[in-house]
């Protein structure tokens, strides 16, 4: 006769290596910070990136380079001016973004997909979504930084020009307020270019593709508008002048800042648009700017599912 064996208990249980171990994890109890303090977090480093701040060596350089193209014939202008005490400035503020939009144009190129099309490469944006963020405040942080960041890049030679007036002794009324215009000028330029170059980087994750859309985009229309604008002129035809002027971003702000802040037009003849030509170039500046925001909130309401 047998007798049955007692079964082992589980902590017996030969191979058994469960163990329990209290490491200290607790729940936060800190302070929720928000869509407000991510919204700004997200701003700061998008701008912050437009520089290459934060970044490798190689990614300051171009944003760098560019910053410095700008600002030096705005130094030069100042050595020139005060070295021969010249009574007003070579190049009014109005007109200084305008003859190097060619600088403006690349830097939107290279750092609007920067700003963007990196995260839709590698598929962030749902990342950014899973936490307290909306799709509202990423396309604002995104658009206000690349804006921020190209109000700095054209305000800054702005500056250079005026401290450089001010030190060569001209009128301080008139320089003030030329330089408070050609602050309104590049504000307005700014938002422009900055929601042209997003949107168009926003179709893309190839940064590649997207640097030769947005500088395709900003010198083609220039360059096709400019041309219709002499074939114009040459045929007597100067009424059609300001109106082919809208389908070009540079011509917009060229008509909107002769029109309204007293810049020197750049269209063929010196003829910029009248004030109703004028407020029909507002419309359209403004109209492109809510444009390019409602195109990039629709885009990413996509990208974020």
């Amino acid at each position: 006769m047998t007798t049955e064996q007692p079964l082992p208990t589980p902590a017996t249980m030969p191979g058994d290596q469960t163990r329990i171990h209290n490491i200290g994890y607790r729940s936060y109890d800190g302070p929720r910070l928000g869509r407000a303090y991510a919204r700004r977090s997200l701003y700061s480093q998008s701008l912050r990136g437009a520089y290459g701040l934060g970044r490798s060596a190689k990614s300051k350089v171009l944003p760098m380079l560019l910053f410095v193209v700008m600002c030096l014939p705005a130094g030069i202008m100042v050595a020139v001016a005060v070295a021969t005490k010249a009574n007003d400035l070579p190049l009014d503020y109005t007109r200084y973004a305008i003859v190097l939009q060619a600088v403006i144009s690349l830097y939107v190129a290279a750092q609007a997909p920067q700003s963007v099309s990196r995260d839709l490469r590698f598929k962030t944006v749902p990342l950014y979504f899973s936490r307290p963020i909306e799709t509202t405040d990423y396309v604002r942080a995104k658009y206000a930084a690349l804006a921020s960041a190209l109000f700095i890049l054209t305000a800054a030679p702005l500056l250079v020009l005026y401290a450089g007036a001010l030190l060569a002794k001209l009128d301080f009324a008139d320089q003030t307020k030329g330089f408070a215009q050609g602050l309104v000028s590049v504000a307005l330029l700014s938002l422009l270019f900055a929601g042209l170059g997003l949107v168009i980087a926003s179709v893309t994750p190839r940064r590649g593709f997207g640097i030769a859309a947005v500088i395709a985009v900003l010198t083609i229309t220039y360059g096709a508008v400019s041309t219709l604008q002499a074939i114009a002129e040459v045929q007597d035809s100067s009424g059609s002048i300001a109106w082919i002027g809208l389908f070009s971003p540079i011509t917009l702000i060229d008509g909107v800042q002769s029109a309204f802040l007293g810049a020197t037009s750049s269209f063929p003849g010196g003829s910029g648009p009248s004030t109703a030509e004028g407020a029909v170039y507002v419309l359209v500046t403004l109209g492109l700017i809510a444009g390019a925001y409602g195109l990039l909130m629709r885009r990413y309401k996509k990208v974020g599912l």
